[in-house]
């Protein structure tokens, strides 16, 4: 069994792609016509991207 730590970082990882994906999948399709929102999604997006990043690289050293 995991303890609470690691498991803490999966489910926040989870939650990151999660999110990652609507923002790719969604968003930013439906906020097309307005240029301040897709910036804000494509900010959100990179902030994401490297949020995944790092917890998947605090994920290898845990498991």
């Amino acid at each position: 069994m995991l303890n609470n730590h690691v498991y803490n970082l999966l489910l926040q990882a989870t939650q990151e792609h999660k999110s990652l994906w609507r923002i790719k999948d969604s968003y930013k399709k439906d906020a097309e016509g307005c240029a301040e929102c897709i910036a804000f999604w494509e900010k959100m997006e990179k902030d994401k991207e490297g949020h995944v990043a790092e917890l998947e690289e605090m994920l290898k050293k845990h498991i």
